[in-house]
């Protein structure tokens, strides 16, 4: 009963881990895609961008990032650098 007990708790946190880790994947994804966009764009692609409605997939991460602090944290520490440099260099 004890060793049922243990494999199914080492079963759940495998699982639980698999989940976190494939949730930073996505983090990490969406991130260098960001950051991406805004090295490779012009200014004026992105102020053209600037105008247009977001995504479905742009509104999903958003609602996404609104609902765990967690992860928006991470995501905005990673892309707040290169974003806000390319900012600089838009006026």
């Amino acid at each position: 009963m004890k060793n049922s007990i243990g494999m199914t708790a080492f079963i759940l946190a495998s699982i639980l881990a698999g989940v976190v880790a494939a949730q930073g994947m996505l983090q990490d994804y969406a991130a260098d895609q960001m950051i991406a966009k805004f090295q490779k764009a012009t200014c004026e692609e992105l102020k053209a961008k600037k105008a247009e409605p977001p995504s479905e997939k742009e509104k999903v991460a958003m609602e996404f990032m609104r609902n765990d602090d967690q992860a928006r944290e991470i995501f905005v520490k990673k892309v707040a650098a290169p974003v806000m440099n390319k900012m600089f260099e838009c006026g």
